[in-house]
């Protein structure tokens, strides 16, 4: 008796991402009221720390290969110097416009509902917290350029690696027919890279499960109550900016579906949520906007590592809030001009940025700096920000999907109905090809054949 695919695999690998969220939230949230040792430090700190890890590493490992040889195929695939001009110009403008609206936004929200005052600062361990220089315009744009390549790929510095690998692409279009041996080589290992981001999205449900449960068994609830009007008034921001602002920009400059992309982003969204890093997440969000969106390789190879670097939406946003917070706190009047400085540093600091868990904080730093906020106040909100900084990566990710298509549609780089197809680049139970391995088992027989 045969048993029909369909029939052992009800569930979409969306739906079990989705279950493994809801239930890492629930057992974290038990885990946490549980006072055992064995359950701290074995189960949370040990099994679930373990399986966490290796799903963010595996996600890790793919992200330079991937960008590599998608922004390689992408380049070469233009063809045309002027187009990728155009793709870029497009696409930096349209994240800095986004960051700069979100920032504005999120301060006026917070100036209106007044997060921090009455604030009393008891019990705040205020020790340890030091500030980051804030880099020039000049620096920021001095360090695109690698100084060594080599340490630009070990180290996973985006912009210095989308820059050296344009620069190659482009000589490679220069060189014509002498390339074509080098274009087929990269197609090939970049269909092979997606191949191996299928592989492990379909180990993703338990890797999310854990990441989640580990999060919410360390952080609980508690750590919420004293500092709930800025949560409230951060995530209410996010959201707004994510479902509102986004999808109305996505419907004015494309005129596309704004609910037929929430529900193909979704599981990027998670992937984002659960590891808070933008690098880690833009396999999939590639993946998404090509395979479920219909967004050519040649555009979204650029427009989405680009933006994990450069696009920080939700942690602008942070940034505005948790500047009100403070000032109320400390009970300082910033005024016009000093709102005015913070969304200037905000969009300046987000502009090579490493997109990796924590680095809001770091950022906040050389805000508070500029404005003359004392920077110990980070304390107040250091407690809170692992669970927001999980929802502020997902704002990040969303904007890069939302600039990507917009780019794409403006250059006739998109298949729409790819885009309007909700089945669309479902991931599918993976397979083994017998055929295809008989076919390579006949052929290594007669390769070598038996003495």
């Amino acid at each position: 008796m045969t048993t029909d695919a369909t029939t052992t695999n009800r569930l979409s690998l969306t739906t079990k991402i989705m279950l493994g969220m809801v239930l890492g939230v629930i057992v974290g949230l038990i885990a946490n009221q549980i006072d055992s040792t064995f359950v701290n430090e074995q189960i949370v700190g040990g099994l679930f720390a373990m399986i966490g890890t290796m799903f963010v590493n595996a996600l890790k490992m793919l992200v330079v290969p991937l960008v590599i040889f998608s922004l390689l195929t992408g380049v070469m695939g233009i063809g045309d110097v002027r187009a990728l001009g155009r793709v870029g110009g497009k696409s930096f403008a349209l994240y800095i416009l986004t960051t700069a609206i979100a920032i504005a936004v999120a301060i006026g929200i917070a100036l209106v509902v007044g997060p921090g005052k009455g604030f009393v600062m008891e019990g705040i361990d205020t020790s340890g917290i030091t500030a980051a220089e804030a880099p020039s315009v000049w620096e920021v744009f001095a360090n695109i350029v690698p100084g060594n390549p080599v340490a630009a790929f070990t180290n996973g510095d985006m912009l210095q690696i989308i820059f050296y690998v344009i620069v190659v692409g482009i000589a490679a279009v220069m060189l014509g027919e002498q390339s074509a041996k080098f274009v087929e080589a990269c197609e090939y290992m970049n269909e092979l890279m997606m191949k191996v981001v299928g592989i492990v999205m379909h180990f993703a449900p338990y890797g999310v499960f854990c990441l989640i449960a580990k999060t919410f068994a360390e952080q609980g609830v508690e750590l919420f109550l004293p500092v709930l009007a800025y949560v409230v008034t951060l995530v209410g921001s996010l959201f707004l900016h994510l479902f509102v602002t986004l999808m109305i920009i996505l419907k004015l400059f494309s005129g596309l579906n704004p609910v037929q992309f929430l529900r193909k982003i979704r599981p990027a969204q998670i992937f984002a949520f659960s590891t808070a890093s933008s690098n880690a997440t833009i396999p999939v969000t590639m993946r998404a906007v090509t395979e479920r969106m219909g967004v050519d390789n040649s555009v979204a190879s650029f427009t989405v590592p680009f933006g994990a670097t450069i696009n920080m939406d939700g942690t602008a946003i942070m940034q505005g809030v948790a500047t009100v917070f403070l000032a109320n706190v400390y009970g300082i009047d910033l005024g016009v001009g000093g709102y005015l400085t913070v969304i200037a540093m905000a969009v300046l600091a987000s502009i090579g940025t490493a997109g990796v868990p924590g680095v809001g904080l770091v950022m906040l730093t050389m805000v508070l700096t500029q404005v003359g906020l004392p920077i110990e106040g980070i304390a107040i909100i250091l407690g809170v920000d692992r669970l927001m900084d999980m929802i502020r990566t997902a704002v990040n990710i969303t904007g890069d999907a939302v600039v990507s298509v917009i780019v794409a549609k403006s250059e006739a780089k998109m298949d729409l109905s790819v885009y309007d197809d909700p089945n669309a680049g479902e991931v599918e139970a993976l397979t083994i090809d017998h055929e295809a391995e008989a076919a390579l088992a006949a052929r290594a027989s007669r390769a070598h054949p038996a003495e």
